[in-house]
């Protein structure tokens, strides 16, 4: 059995975990041909999954540009990525004629969206959502395109149903989720018309000890804070193992479009998760509400029969987070929301 490390020290060690390429990546790495670009870099995924294609692609002993395109609000992030060998390229996606600009590359990783807030903004959700892609299929039409969409246009389903599949049709609950379908139409439609091989990725949720589902029921837990039930279970995958099996996503590539539901094997319970962290850090946790029996939950059968399982079990993960949130570490200070019903974020 592989052993793990029982804590992170610093963002450091985090950071190099997160992109750590696991052997199968590499694999892919020497058979894959052409550069790789990253649209909408610096979100909370694309930074350490830029690094770990450039890792990969070293330890394959292949020489290739890894490009990474943003605003870069922050330019730590374009530092960071440059110090660990990716370019970068700075500019606003919505412009027109930035897009056209970038360089013609044979791998894309679409990583743009636009999630809080959308309440209050819905002519950006949907032109960042939905406008966007059809810009960057048209830009892209020669090329291999693995875009990131969530498993947000599926339904509530029955805790007991084991997921929404691929198959299943969409029915997306507010306008984050909506303008989310209109981002894969778009992609469906560029890679109808010009041949165009795409993957979507419907992943849900990716977690690390600074962000995600975990953070938001443990920070709860040790502050003793209520924590809502009503939706009552979620399905979390590290995010080092969704970095690399989105990656390894490019292999994947069809034209019609294909769909990958990308997260954990097993369904959460938010009060076991919740018990489990009281237990970890000494605390007993609250709870508010009253379950229900449905939830926003994918079926994952068909990616897992492609890449395999996650490498790092979702006890570990629980452990992690726990110490890092005990000993006061730095959070992303961003709540996912994942309870929420009515698809307003």
């Amino acid at each position: 059995m592989k052993k793990y490390p029982k804590k992170y020290e610093d963002e450091e060690a985090l950071e190099e975990a997160l992109s750590r390429p696991t052997s199968e990546l590499v694999a892919m790495m020497l058979s894959l041909e052409g550069d790789i670009i990253f649209l909408g870099v610096a979100g909370k995924m694309g930074i350490s999954m830029a690094i770990m294609a450039q890792r990969a692609s070293k330890e394959a002993g292949i020489k290739r540009r890894i490009i990474g395109v943003s605003r870069f609000s922050s330019m730590n992030s374009k530092s960071y990525l440059e110090n660990n060998g990716v370019e970068t390229i700075q500019g606003d996606l919505l412009d027109i004629d930035f897009v056209r600009s970038l360089p013609d590359v044979k791998n894309v990783i679409y990583l743009a969206g636009f999630k809080f807030g959308t309440g209050e903004k819905q002519a950006t959700t949907w032109a960042m959502n939905s406008f966007l892609p059809g810009l960057i299929v048209d830009k892209f039409k020669d090329s291999r395109i693995v875009a990131l969409s969530t498993g947000c246009v599926y339904p509530l389903v029955p805790i007991t149903s084991g997921g929404s599949k691929e198959s299943d049709i969409p029915n997306p609950i507010g306008e984050y989720a909506q303008s989310c379908l209109g981002r894969e139409r778009l992609f469906e439609f560029g890679s109808i018309e010009n041949g165009t091989k795409i993957v979507l990725i419907r992943l849900n949720y990716s977690v690390e000890m600074r962000y995600g589902v975990l953070v938001d029921i443990a920070t709860k837990v040790y502050n003793n804070e209520p924590i809502d039930v009503v939706m009552g279970h979620a399905n979390v995958i590290w995010q080092g193992d969704a970095n690399a099996m989105i990656l390894r996503s490019l292999n994947l590539c069809e034209s019609p479009v294909n769909y990958l539901n990308i997260s954990g094997n097993q369904t959460i319970a938010v009060t076991k998760i919740a018990k489990r962290f009281g237990e970890l850090m000494g605390r007993e946790p609250n709870f508010s509400g009253t379950e229900a029996d449905s939830a926003l939950l994918s079926n994952v059968s068909k990616s897992q029969s492609l890449l395999g399982l996650p490498t790092v079990p979702l006890d570990t993960v629980i452990q992690w987070t726990a110490q890092w949130i005990m000993q006061g570490k730095p959070l992303l200070g961003k709540a996912t929301h994942f309870e929420v019903r009515d698809g307003k974020y």
